[in-house]
C-alpha cells in the first residue's frame, strides 16, 4: 500500500487537472489527455529508476554526507539528473502529439514547434551543467555565465516568434516603453536568477524539490486561469512543460523527503530553474513568474552581504545539527568590527534593526553573527527545530507567498496599471 500511495496521489492529481482543463477548454481534450498520460509515465519511470540506480551512484562515488544527521553513511548525490533526463525523454517523445492534425486543425503551429525545441535545448544544457557542477564543483563565475549562454536559444526564438520588448509603466505614467535590447538582457538575467535562486535556498532534505513543486503548481493554476484568454496557446505551451515537471519532481521528492535516501544536487536546481525560465519567457508571463519567487528573491537579497563578501561568508552556511537534541541550530560567521567596511557595517546595522540576525560579542576583535539565509532566519525566529519541521515552515512560507502573488496579480494590479 505504501508503494501504491504515490501513484494514487499522482493519478488523482492528473485526473483532477485534466478534468478541470477540459471543462475550461473542451476542444483541447486530446492534448490534455496525452500530456497527462505522458506525465504519469514520467512519474512511474522516475519512481522505478531511482532505487535501481542508487547503488550505481554510490559505486561511482557520486555521493554526499548528510551534515544534519548522526549517520555519516554516503548518500547518492546528483540524483536530480534522473528526473531531468526522464523529463527530457518524456517531452521528446511527446513532440509529435501537439502537431498532429485533428479535423484539419493543429493545437500548436510551426512557431511553437521552434519554441518547444529551443526550450528543450536550454533545459538539456542546464541539466548537463548541473551534473558537471555536482561532479567538478564549478566556480561561481561558471554558474553565472553558462546559464546566460544556455538561455540564447530561448531569446532567439522569442525574437523570431514574439519580439515584444514593450513594457507598460504603472500609474501615473500609464504609457508603454520600448526597452529594445535591454528587455533581452532582462530575460537572460531572469534565466540566471531562476537557476541560481533555488540553488541558494537549499541544503536540507526536501527543500529544493519542495519549493520547486509549489512554484510549479502555482504556475499551473495561473495557466489554467488564463487558458480561456485570447493568448491560450502560450498558456497551453506552459502547461505542456509544467505537468511533466510536476510529476518527475513529485517522484524525486518521495525519495528526498526527510530522512532523505538521495540528494538531488545542483543538477535538479538548475533543471528546475531553467524550466521556470522557459515557461515564463516563452509563455509571455516572465513578470508574473517572478512573483512566485518572492521567498527566493528575499533570500537572495538577504544573502547579498555575504555573497558579495561585504561581511565574511563561510564555505557552508547551513544550520548546525545538534546530535544531542536532534535539532537544527543557527550557524554563524565571525568578523572583526575594526576590519569591517562601511557597506558591511550598514548591512549589519540594518539586519539588527529588523531582527534578521543575532550577534554575540566574544572579544573586542571577535563577534559571531548568524548567517544571512532564510533557513537561519526561520530558526532564529521560531527556535531550534528538527530538520523536517524547518522544511515545513519554509514550504508554508512558499505557499503563503504564492497566495500573495495571486492577490497582487489579480487584485492589486488594477490599481497600479
Amino acid at each position: 500500500m505504501k508503494t501504491l500511495r504515490p501513484y494514487l496521489l499522482m493519478f488523482t492529481f492528473l485526473g483532477t487537472t485534466t478534468g478541470l482543463a477540459v471543462s475550461l477548454s473542451p476542444k483541447l481534450f486530446i492534448h490534455f489527455l496525452s500530456i497527462g498520460i505522458f506525465s504519469l509515465a514520467g512519474f512511474h519511470v522516475t519512481m522505478s529508476t531511482i532505487p535501481n540506480l542508487k547503488a550505481k551512484f554510490v559505486k561511482a562515488k557520486v555521493t554526499g554526507v548528510d551534515m544534519c544527521k548522526q549517520n555519516a553513511e554516503p548518500i547518492p548525490e546528483a540524483m536530480g539528473v534522473i528526473a531531468g533526463s526522464v523529463f527530457l525523454i518524456t517531452m521528446s517523445l511527446f513532440i509529435p502529439i501537439p502537431f498532429l492534425q485533428f479535423d484539419k486543425t493543429r493545437v500548436f503551429d510551426d512557431l511553437q514547434f521552434e519554441s518547444l525545441i529551443a526550450a528543450l535545448l536550454s533545459i538539456c544544457c542546464m541539466v548537463l551543467l548541473g551534473f558537471v557542477d555536482d561532479i567538478l564543483d564549478l566556480r561561481w563565475l561558471h554558474k553565472l555565465t553558462l546559464p546566460t549562454i544556455a538561455s540564447f536559444p530561448l531569446l532567439t526564438v522569442y525574437a523570431v516568434t514574439y519580439n515584444c520588448t514593450w513594457v507598460l509603466l504603472p500609474k501615473p505614467f500609464s504609457f508603454a516603453l520600448n526597452l529594445g535590447i535591454f528587455y533581452y538582457v532582462y530575460m537572460a538575467m531572469m534565466a540566471v536568477f531562476c537557476t541560481n535562486a533555488i540553488n541558494i535556498l537549499a541544503g536540507i532534505n526536501g527543500l529544493e524539490v519542495g519549493q520547486s513543486l509549489i512554484i510549479s503548481l502555482s504556475v499551473l493554476i495561473f495557466n489554467l486561469i488564463e487558458i480561456t484568454s485570447t493568448s491560450w496557446k502560450v498558456h497551453l505551451f506552459s502547461i505542456t512543460f509544467i505537468l511533466p515537471f510536476i510529476c518527475v519532481s513529485s517522484a524525486l521528492l518521495w525519495y528526498n523527503w526527510y530522512p532523505a535516501e538521495i540528494f538531488v544536487g545542483d543538477t535538479y536546481c538548475y533543471f528546475a530553474g531553467m524550466t521556470f525560465a522557459v515557461v515564463g519567457i516563452l509563455g509571455h508571463f516572465s513578470k508574473t513568474m517572478l512573483l512566485f519567487f518572492i521567498p527566493q528573491i528575499f533570500n537572495f537579497l538577504f544573502s547579498c552581504p555575504q555573497l558579495f563578501h561585504f561581511v565574511p561568508c563561510p564555505r557552508h552556511r547551513l544550520p548546525k545539527y545538534n546530535p544531542k537534541t536532534n535539532l537544527m541550530n543557527n550557524s554563524h560567521f565571525e568578523y572583526n568590527p575594526k576590519q569591517l567596511g562601511i557597506i558591511g557595517y550598514l548591512c549589519l546595522k540594518f539586519a539588527r534593526l529588523f531582527r534578521l540576525c543575532h550577534e554575540q560579542t566574544i572579544s573586542p576583535n571577535k563577534v559571531i553573527c548568524t548567517n544571512f539565509t532564510l533557513i537561519n532566519l526561520v530558526i532564529l525566529w521560531f527556535g531550534p527545530k528538527r530538520e523536517d519541521a524547518v522544511v515545513r515552515i519554509l514550504l508554508f512560507i512558499q505557499i503563503a507567498c504564492s497566495a500573495i502573488a495571486f492577490f497582487l496579480r489579480y487584485y492589486i494590479v488594477q490599481f497600479i496599471y
